[in-house]
């Protein structure tokens, strides 16, 4: 029964089949797509988290007389009544999870700052707010205003770099404006200056990687003299000869 529907919510039905049948525990488990360890845990209170039973006969995915052959039979595997009604989302605001939901009013508050072309329609779907709180906010009439701090929305997590390019692209062409300023500000210099910045940054790296060994090779060699000295030994090793740098 590989491809049998689950239970809509399989915790807290495995927890209930605990609790109210003989069900052995291969069967709660196979019957909910769990592993049999997790309804080991349940039954001896040992899970992380505590669930709430959902009897699976009133939903309507289990009857009485499946849960009896069950319990009859320990090697019987339990079918679903009636699968559960498949759960998706209607149209309406971005979804933001409950942690970032405190950080909506500072990215608002960037956004109308730094891009104010922007519309309140397209704050709304980018973040996951309602207009009436963009206009508190605009208004600075929000009840939290004096704590509101303008914050990029894509550093506070509420959106991606790419979704909030693409809408301040579009209001711009909507708004009539072509002259946008690059993300990064490297990007608007002149390009032949920086190569030649970048080229200069490599030069000097290897300069500097070339000082730092010579300065560890005439440190091995006076290190090696003392030795030959403290040991009474005439010979004393050469200095390595330095590379010429115009040759580098």
């Amino acid at each position: 029964m590989a491809d049998q529907p689950k239970p809509l919510m399989p915790h807290a039905t495995a927890t209930w089949l605990v609790d109210n049948t003989g069900l052995s525990f291969e069967q709660i488990a196979e019957f909910c797509g769990l592993h049999i360890l997790e309804v080991q845990a349940m039954a001896d209170d040992l899970a992380g988290a505590k669930y709430t039973g959902r009897d699976p006969v009133h939903a309507g995915e289990l009857t009485h007389a499946e849960i009896e052959k069950g319990q009859e039979d320990p090697k019987y595997v339990l079918k679903m009544h009636k699968a559960p009604l498949a759960v998706s989302r209607t149209k309406g605001p971005r979804y933001t999870p409950v942690s970032k939901r405190q950080d909506k009013p500072d990215g608002i508050a960037w956004i109308l700052r730094s891009h104010p072309e922007v519309t309140d329609a397209q704050i709304s779907k980018l973040i996951g707010t309602t207009r009436n709180t963009i206009t508190a906010i605009r208004e600075r009439s929000h009840w939290n205003i004096q704590n509101i701090q303008p914050k990029d929305p894509v550093t506070l997590g509420l959106c991606s770099q790419r979704e909030l390019d693409a809408v301040v692209a579009k209001a711009a062409k909507k708004a009539g404006i072509s002259d946008q300023s690059p993300t990064d500000e490297r990007l608007g210099t002149d390009k032949d200056a920086l190569i030649s910045e970048l080229k200069a940054e490599r030069v000097a790296a290897a300069k500097a990687a070339v000082e730092a060994a010579q300065e560890a090779e005439a440190e091995a060699w006076l290190e090696a003299r003392r030795a030959a000295a403290e040991a009474g030994e005439e010979s004393v090793p050469a200095l390595p000869e330095t590379p010429n740098d115009d040759n580098g």
